[in-house]
């Protein structure tokens, strides 16, 4: 039976202030309180309600998503929206109601966008309860799983290998009870907690298990704050927001003078009317405002969200999707991703003449002496129930840091041993004959631990010197059936899977190759890894599989491989994890892992399927691609419409569009195919440089657009006369701007679909459709006058299609991304 070290207090519980005062923890060098009396059975029922009724209780928020007044906010309030309103507002009273549509548009878009983030956040709400860890909480004597927003002041708390500790609290019980603060210290090393300790919200169990006694809870535990900004649906720390903030920065540093401008000389120009005067200056500032770039960006991020959300796949940190589309080098854990959690033991060999029976009973012995047995421990349990009456006197918890566990007995008749259960490898010195015959069973992709006998006492740091293997126990890893064709998918995206793992190479090699990994042939044992990293990163990149590596090793290897430049996703489910994933720049967590591992990811997997990454791949490229391509259909609007304003100023003649002109180019050319695009699927990686590859295509088109525009405008003037001639030069210009823009459009749709060409085609068509229905041709005040002109301003746009096309190409070429 397990045998729990513990601390009582005599005396009556004291009330929190009393416990709290002067105990603010720092992470680095705490100060010890006065502990509190622990009471093994936990509070009663009539305590619970007490403390609930005062609010000692833990009320932090933690949140998957958005308030939605956050989410109304940040849609409905923002530097663009207020510059349209404002002109909305002028152009409602001074123009007819075509000139204000791009009002409407904004409401509308606007509204689209709040529907979609709440839909996400709808998603999020719902997936965050299913994958919240409920901790073991003692009450009436009795453990139950509860809510961690339902801890109250003085719970009493149960702990085990991975376990998060969510509240702040002291050690009532403890064995072997190592806890990881590296998340709150920076210090990676494990620290062995006794009673009468501390532990910290935020921290969690590499090893060992206890209870403690909540002595912080709510917005006063150290980590509230940083569990709260974990879990928080997110916008910000994506190169793709970065990149648009950027621009819309440069944006509104050319729209204020060039706007002041275009203002003074319309105002000047038709000094006979100032309705019209306001009306074609509204019309040349609204289009240099690319407002749809940051909806529809918004809005990829959420369908996004939604569709994971179907697969079981929680994003915990929104720009996850972004970054796992960047991502070139996935490193997998080998247990609980690319096999199952489950193991099964096919065969017992015991070795230099032990009986087979007395080696079962300590095995059983041993699956009883630990109260939270791992997948290995789990199967030997499964395989030899425990039958004796041993009394444990002391127990060690297995560790990822040295890879084996071990407990000492009084077997009845006097006699009291300890024995090791663990990694051959490491029990057993190299050369030993015992390995020749482990390692052909680790080719075969079986894992084996070894059961040995130790001299010395348990908490001997030399416990496993010298040991006398009396057993080898052999375990069949279960393999995910869909591991192969994930690993398949990752090769032909150009995504390099790379297996860590704490197993045995020999093993570990085997089980990759098994799945069919490239590279699984050549195995590295990480205890010859150089530690230096460079020379780390030279060995990572040449190979595909790493057995016997530590916790710090994964850390240290994630380091390494981004130091080459590399994007790295880390996938893992065990405590050992928690450093790595928190490093990685994606860190991806199996939703049956450890309650640390799930805190740190930015991805939870709920359904547990490593096929699911595919998915998540997929949905981030498809976003961060789509955006992009998009982005350069806003960003050539934005470009032509400053210069077009630019020419007019320093021509002095009217602007040549109303504002109902320019929605009308908008809707056709960007809004309407820029979100079928958006949504459209994507498989090329993210490549970064966001803004540079997106002005390098947004400038020479802009450019090309405004002068092609403007020149039609001037030969229309030249053409028209009278005093009601206007008209029609807009015209002429609207046809040139609308058939170069659609030709814009045309190339950000390639490669060509069925729907691609289906959907440039129904803009034209719509186009059209204005152009020849005389209702529409009033309403949008667009008809073309007479034969010349027309073909004139086809044949500039034309011409203007064919050097964008070139300008492109060339740009391609000159300025690769």
């Amino acid at each position: 039976m397990t045998q729990w070290a513990r601390i009582d207090h005599d005396g009556p519980e004291r009330p929190a202030a009393a416990i709290d005062a002067g105990a603010e923890l720092d992470p680095v060098h705490p100060v010890k309180p006065p502990a509190p009396r622990f009471r093994p059975g936990g509070l009663t029922t009539a305590e619970v309600a007490e403390r609930v009724a005062r609010g000692d209780v833990n009320d932090v928020p933690l949140r998957s998503s958005r308030s939605t007044a956050d989410i109304v906010r940040a849609n409905v309030f923002t530097r663009f929206n207020a510059i349209i309103g404002v002109l909305w507002v002028i152009m409602l009273f001074v123009a007819p109601l075509q000139d204000s549509l791009f009002g409407f548009v904004i409401v509308a878009n606007t509204g689209i966008g709040i529907i979609q983030e709440l839909r996400a956040k709808k998603t999020l709400d719902g997936l965050a309860v299913i994958g919240e860890a409920k901790p073991s909480v003692r009450r009436d004597g009795t453990t139950a799983e509860i809510s961690t927003s339902e801890i109250v002041l003085s719970d009493v708390i149960e702990l085990g290998p991975g376990d998060k500790v969510v509240v702040d609290g002291v050690v009532g019980e403890a064995e072997g009870l190592e806890i990881d603060e590296s998340l709150l210290t920076g210090e990676a090393d494990p620290v062995l907690k006794k009673p009468g300790d501390q532990v910290m919200s935020g921290s969690f169990v590499v090893a060992g298990g206890g209870a403690f006694t909540a002595t912080k809870v709510g917005r006063e535990a150290y980590a509230a704050q940083l569990a709260e900004e974990a879990s928080r649906f997110t916008l910000v720390h994506s190169e793709l927001r970065t990149g648009i903030s950027t621009i819309l920065k440069y944006v509104t540093w050319m729209m204020v003078p060039t706007s002041i401008g275009l203002i003074i000389s319309q105002l000047v120009v038709k000094d006979d009317n100032l309705k019209d005067a306001i009306a074609r200056t509204v019309g040349g500032i609204v289009p240099m405002i690319p407002e749809g770039l940051v909806l529809l960006t918004s809005v990829a991020f959420a369908v996004g969200v939604i569709r994971l959300g179907r697969k079981q796949c929680l994003v915990q940190e929104l720009p996850a999707i972004e970054g796992l589309a960047r991502v070139d080098v996935v490193c997998l854990d080998k247990t609980g991703t690319l096999t199952e959690g489950g193991m099964d033991v096919t065969e017992l060999r015991p070795l230099g003449g032990a009986e087979p029976e007395y080696v079962k009973k300590v095995l059983g012995a041993l699956g009883e002496s630990d109260p939270r047995p791992n997948a290995s421990l789990q199967a030997i349990i499964d395989a030899f129930p425990d039958s004796a009456e041993w009394r444990c006197t002391e127990s060690l918890p297995f560790s990822s840091a040295r890879k084996y566990s071990g407990a000492s007995f009084s077997e009845g008749d006097g006699e009291n041993n300890t024995w090791l259960l663990g990694a051959p490898d490491v029990l057993l010195p190299s050369g030993d004959p015992a390995l020749d015959e482990i390692n052909g069973l680790n080719e075969q992709g079986l894992r084996v631990l070894l059961l040995a006998r130790s001299a010395r006492e348990l908490d001997d740091p030399a416990v496993a010197s010298g040991v006398k293997p009396t057993a080898l126990v052999v375990l069949e890893q279960r393999l995910r059936p869909d591991a192969a064709d994930t690993l398949r998918y990752f090769d032909e995206q150009d995504v390099r899977a790379k297996v860590i793992s704490g197993d045995n190479a020999v093993s570990v090699g085997a089980v990759a190759g098994k799945l069919g990994l490239p590279g699984a042939a050549g195995t590295v044992d990480a205890r010859h890894l150089p530690a230096e990293r460079d020379a780390m990163a030279e060995v990572l990149d040449g190979n595909a599989v790493f057995g016997r590596v530590t916790p710090q090793q994964k850390r240290d290897m994630v380091g390494a491989l981004q130091s080459r430049g590399h994007t790295v996703a880390m996938t893992g489910d065990g405590v050992n994890d928690v450093l790595a994933l928190k490093d990685a720049d994606i860190g991806v967590s199996m939703g049956s892992g450890s309650e640390a591992t799930r805190a740190v990811a930015q991805i939870v997997l709920l359904n547990n399927s490593f096929s699911t990454l595919p998915s998540v791949v997929a949905e981030g490229r498809r976003v961060i691609g789509n955006i992009t391509r998009v982005a350069t259909l806003f960003l050539v609007k934005t470009v032509y419409s400053v210069l077009l304003a630019i020419l007019v100023v320093c021509s002095q003649v009217e602007y040549p569009f109303l504002p109902r002109h320019l929605t009308l180019l908008s809707t056709l050319t960007i809004g309407v195919p820029a979100f079928f695009l958006a949504l459209a699927p994507n498989k090329e990686r993210a490549r970064p440089h966001f803004v540079k590859r997106v002005m390098r295509y947004a400038v020479p088109g802009g450019v090309v657009a405004a002068v092609a525009t403007f020149t039609s405008y001037l030969i229309a003037r030249a053409h028209y006369t009278g005093p009601d001639s206007l008209p029609a030069e807009t015209s002429a210009a609207t046809l040139t701007l609308f058939l170069t823009s659609l030709w814009v459009l045309a190339i950000i749709a390639r490669p060509y679909t069925w729907w691609r060409v289906a959907l440039v085609a129904a803009m034209g068509a719509a186009f059209l459709v204005v152009l020849v229905v005389p209702w529409l041709q009033h309403f949008f005040q667009l008809k073309l006058e007479g034969v010349t002109m027309p073909w004139i301003a086809v044949a500039i746009a034309a011409a203007a299609a064919a050097l964008i096309e070139a300008a492109f190409r060339w740009v391609d070429h000159r300025f690769p991304a």
